[in-house]
């Protein structure tokens, strides 16, 4: 890696926790409105949201991180992400409580996550940064959605 290399991240919150996502990943950023149900998907699934006339399945990422549910609020996010896969790219909205920024930070602070004291699987982390105020945790957006959950979000988007 170059000495110079960086690394763009939309940082949003969950709860009292700071993560972050790479903005290559994100499409856009949307105000929370409720989603379409569909019926018999995963608990971390809230339905559809129609993003220009597609219907990109829409998920709960404070329940699919094994967090506490919340209501939303006026700062309530949805991050439309283009999840990369083996064969194709999957549109996915991330409901977050808050985005925060738009940020850069050299890619040599990027620090592996550490094995324990994380509540996150440890595969669903790419790396932690250290900031004053604490950690940005950023996440492998891919990860959390392995291609059995996608493959499911999928199905339950076709019902």
């Amino acid at each position: 890696m170059s000495e110079h290399a960086t690394v763009q991240a939309v940082t949003f919150g969950l709860g009292d926790e700071v993560f972050a996502v790479s903005v290559t990943l994100v499409r856009e950023i949307l105000d929370y409105a409720p989603a379409f149900r569909v019926p018999n998907g995963p608990g971390w699934l809230l339905g559809l949201t129609d993003v220009r006339g597609q219907g990109v399945p829409t998920v709960d990422l404070r329940v699919r991180l094994g967090l506490t549910p919340a209501e939303p609020t006026l700062s309530t996010r949805v991050l439309i992400v283009d999840v990369p896969l083996a064969d194709r790219t999957v549109s996915l909205g991330l409901v977050v409580d808050r985005v925060l920024a738009v940020t850069t930070f050299a890619a040599e602070r990027l620090e592996s996550a550490p094995d324990i004291g994380m509540r996150w699987r440890s595969d669903y982390i790419e790396g932690v940064v250290r900031e004053p105020e604490g950690f940005v945790v950023v996440i492998n957006v891919a990860e959390i959605f392995s291609r059995d959950d996608i493959d499911a979000t999928a199905l339950a988007a076709a019902a």
